[in-house]
């Protein structure tokens, strides 16, 4: 098995489309996905792209993705807002998650973020573990998770 994370070309948005919709399979929530393939497709590859990401390929096949983008915080600078990751079923257990994390991070850290974050549903115990794994903190409410700056190069530097 050959696993690759690169990132995403505008060739990958179909396949990225694809997965958005089983993730909004998974969260109990498809009909909430209203974005159209050519929005995303615009979004990432267009004049003014939006978003930055990577995919996971098993054996040449996309089987995961991040999708990422720049959050500006008054109290805190440039953040990179981790959007989702994705991992289909039949390819979990592989680390494929981790390696699209590390991918983030690294992103984050090149750039010069002060940090990166993201939301998990309260009732997604595995992303939870997953992130705590990191060193990832939680609030109280939407369990909202991040890394700190030097939480992000300590990951880095590994």
């Amino acid at each position: 098995m050959e696993v690759t994370v690169r990132q995403a070309g505008e060739r990958d948005v179909p396949r990225m489309f694809e997965l958005v919709k089983e993730l909004a399979l998974f969260e109990r929530a498809p009909e909430q996905v209203t974005v159209t393939l050519e929005q995303m497709r615009e979004a990432g590859f267009g004049a003014d792209p939006v978003w930055v990401g990577w995919v996971a390929e098993v054996d040449g096949m996309v089987q995961g993705m991040a999708v990422c983008y720049v959050r500006y915080s008054t109290w805190k600078g440039r953040r990179l807002y981790l959007e989702d990751i994705v991992v289909t079923e039949a390819a979990r257990g592989q680390r494929l998650g981790e390696k699209l994390f590390m991918a983030c991070v690294r992103h984050a850290v090149q750039q010069g973020h002060n940090g990166m974050l993201w939301q998990v549903l309260d009732w997604n115990t595995d992303a939870i573990r997953f992130y705590e794994r990191f060193g990832a903190s939680f609030s109280d409410e939407w369990l909202n998770g991040s890394l700190e700056r030097d939480a992000l190069l300590n990951l880095a530097a590994r």
